[in-house]
């Protein structure tokens, strides 16, 4: 499988993410060219190793699920285009799905990335990643059409890789931006790759409406008090009056 071409400037690239827009006729966002080159150079090194038999592949059960039956007769590029065009998931949800795929690799030694299991894989650590990063998603039912799998089949993998992965999704700014520059040192990039603003500019949004509705709620709680205090105080006249007119 050929590697994907990265003539990608600093200056384009940069444009590219401070710019981006999520409209439908938005164009590729060049993380994917990154990721696709990266995924096939990390194939090629598995292929390597396999034809000179130095390190024999993972043959557990556990990792095996995303094994195709017949591998899919689609690029990485290709592929991952395919899943930006039917859901428009913007460039820190490709970010976050290779975060996810290297602590994947961490946690299971033995597994190497080929191109049986690759767009298994792929199409989950984007599912996941893009229920982590966007406030709204699509059904599993969907992202399964998009990657060329039965919703029972994408429900399976998905819940596989959860507990292969410890349910740790957490991706905290100081992490998304080091495996931007490791993605920048990648592919030769001099200081253009500033895609992290995008998870921080969400971070920042998702703190902030929790503020909101922090102090929605501080107001209704006042509101309440003020309400049953006021309601307290009438009944306490009631009964004054009560006991005036007794006593009159």
């Amino acid at each position: 499988m050929g590697s994907s071409s990265l003539t990608i400037s600093p200056r384009k690239l940069r444009s590219d993410l401070y710019s981006y827009s999520y409209q439908e006729d938005s164009s590729t966002p060049l993380v994917i060219n990154v990721l696709a080159s990266l995924i096939e150079r990390s194939m090629a090194r598995t292929e390597r190793i396999v034809k000179n038999g130095s390190r024999s592949l993972s043959k557990a059960i556990s990792t095996n699920i995303f094994d195709c039956r017949e591998i899919p007769d689609m690029t990485i590029q290709s592929y991952l285009e395919r899943i930006f065009r039917y859901t428009r998931a913007g460039p820190s949800v490709y970010v976050v799905a290779y975060v996810y795929i290297d602590r994947f690799c961490q946690n299971n030694p033995g597994f190497r990335i080929n191109a049986r299991n690759v767009h298994r894989l792929l199409i989950t650590t984007i599912m996941l990643a893009s229920k982590y990063v966007e406030d709204m998603n699509y059904r599993n039912s969907y992202f399964g059409r998009v990657g060329g799998l039965t919703t029972n089949e994408l429900n399976k993998l998905e819940l596989e890789f959860l507990f292969l992965m410890g349910f740790k999704l957490h991706v905290n700014v100081s992490v998304f931006e080091s495996y931007c520059c490791h993605l920048e040192r990648e592919v030769g990039i001099g200081g253009g790759y500033h895609i992290e603003r995008t998870l921080r500019c969400a971070e920042e949004i998702k703190a902030r409406h929790r503020e909101e509705r922090g102090y929605y709620t501080h107001i209704a709680r006042l509101m309440m008090t003020r309400e049953g205090s006021q309601s307290l105080s009438n009944s306490r006249a009631e009964i004054d009056s009560m006991g005036i007119s007794k006593k009159s």
